[in-house]
């Protein structure tokens, strides 16, 4: 979906799967601190939004989410993920319940996927799944925001802000009445500063959930009855992952971030040393400088210093070893 406040004064849209709405509108920092102050909002249409309603809505996604939902009450936020049955992170939905439709955004075109699945899996359950992305867009308000939430909208209140679902044709109406907006820039750099896993950017096709330390927010530990619990299970009991997500203050010498993927080296090792790991998210924070997220092997040091592509690295534990 693209965005029509792509339109507005200074919009540049982001890359990827991030292309459909505004990376930034032409002053990055000023646009964190803003978000950091508990101003503005962020632009986040181009997220799917799926609904799951029906009596049996609740009880049925408790048996397919790593989350506990069965007795979700209303207006509570939880966000819950769905597992291959090795374990494997597949999606990751951010949820509230409305008392009668559960709503959840996900990820920038997964939404297709995720929604097959949950078809796949209803067989008696009174349950309807709808893809609602076309009539509803997100705008994100960070934690600290006065701003009122226009009457009759859904709200998703966690610790790091509101997530509003929007009738996407008030958006522009929306961004005129409480503007101006951050991009997805100044979004992202708060989201690496919380040590707040994405999938895709956090995520490749064999990261499971201790790795990011989304086991407690996104991962019940007393419950099962899910696709890839087995997995959850044993690697909490038994043993540990074979990754750990660190948080990375990076060389500000550097005019380039290093980008999703670039390879991580031990310093001592220098740039020829083995690979330890990659960067999933790099960003420049408005008062930390450059700093990234990355998954490195569990046996790396604590206080090893790293090399990203050619760019220093020190590391902060995320996930413990």
């Amino acid at each position: 979906m693209k965005s029509p406040l792509l339109s507005l004064p200074g919009a540049v849209p982001g890359e990827g799967v991030d292309e459909g709405v505004a990376a930034h509108y032409g002053d990055l920092f000023r646009e964190q601190r803003a978000l950091a102050d508990g101003t503005g909002f962020v632009d986040l249409s181009h997220r799917g939004v799926i609904t799951v309603s029906g009596d049996d809505r609740l009880s049925w996604l408790h048996l397919l989410l790593t989350q506990h939902v069965s007795e979700l009450p209303a207006h509570q936020a939880t966000e819950a993920l769905i597992l291959s049955a090795h374990g494997h992170i597949e999606h990751a939905l951010y949820l509230v319940d409305d008392g009668e439709t559960v709503w959840a955004h996900v990820e920038p075109g997964t939404q297709d996927a995720l929604i097959a699945y949950l078809e796949s899996m209803k067989f008696f359950y009174r349950v309807e799944v709808a893809d609602r992305t076309a009539e509803f867009a997100v705008v994100h308000l960070p934690a600290g925001s006065i701003a009122e939430d226009p009457e009759g909208v859904l709200v998703r209140e966690t610790s790091y802000g509101r997530d509003l679902f929007l009738p996407r044709t008030d958006l522009e109406s929306y961004a005129q009445r409480n503007g101006p907006p951050a991009g997805l820039l100044a979004y992202e750099a708060l989201r690496v500063e919380q040590h707040r896993p994405r999938l895709g950017f956090e995520t490749d096709h064999r990261t499971i959930p201790h790795e990011l330390g989304w086991i407690g927010t996104a991962v019940h530990l007393q419950k099962g009855c899910y696709r890839g619990q087995e997995t959850v299970a044993r690697v909490q009991n038994l043993g540990k992952p074979p990754r750990r997500l660190v948080f990375l203050h990076l060389d500000g010498s550097d005019v380039h971030l290093p980008p999703h993927g670039a390879e991580l080296r031990l310093a001592d090792e220098g740039a020829e040393g083995r690979k330890i790991g990659f960067v999933t998210t790099s960003v420049r924070h408005h008062e930390l400088g450059p700093v990234a997220l990355a998954l490195v092997k569990r046996n790396v040091p604590v206080d090893a210093r790293l090399l990203a592509d050619s760019t220093a690295a020190a590391q902060e534990v995320i996930v413990e070893p």
